[in-house]
């Protein structure tokens, strides 16, 4: 830990365009995941609206991040109350910056990686090992942590 997040850009499911230093200041959870609507990445993402406002009154802000396109991440934003942006990685590029990237031949998916980077954009922890049901749970006990 400690060394500097890959630097993004990627736009949200409303087309606008978010980059790593836009945070600067803050706490980033970046969360990656399979796909848009699917039973996992649903709980996931659900639990981290639900926990919304405690993850940013610890200055923290959510990004999601799938190859799906924005289409399908503002169905599902809008579909589930999302209130944090879905950031698309059509060409994977930032989902393989991470190690966050499951490919077969032509298809590539994000594995369902996340981690938290500091306000200074150093990666603060990683997790690679991620169970949707508790996850937002455990992202807000670490940055606790991180900020006492």
């Amino acid at each position: 830990m400690g060394e500097a997040a890959p630097d993004f850009e990627m736009v949200d499911q409303y087309n606008k365009p978010h980059k790593l230093a836009d945070y600067k200041g803050k706490w980033v959870v970046l969360y990656f995941y399979p796909r848009d609507d699917t039973p996992g990445c649903t709980t996931e993402a659900c639990n981290f609206r639900d926990d919304i406002l405690k993850i940013r009154k610890l200055n923290a802000e959510v990004l999601g991040v799938s190859v799906d396109n924005t289409e399908s991440h503002t169905k599902f934003a809008e579909k589930h109350g999302l209130p944090f942006p879905l950031l698309s990685d059509g060409d994977a590029k930032v989902a393989k910056s991470y190690d966050a990237l499951w490919s077969l031949g032509p298809i590539k998916v994000a594995k369902r990686h996340s981690f938290i980077i500091d306000p200074a954009g150093k990666l603060a922890k990683i997790y690679r090992d991620v169970k949707p049901e508790d996850h937002s749970d455990e992202i807000i006990r670490d940055l606790e942590t991180f900020q006492q």
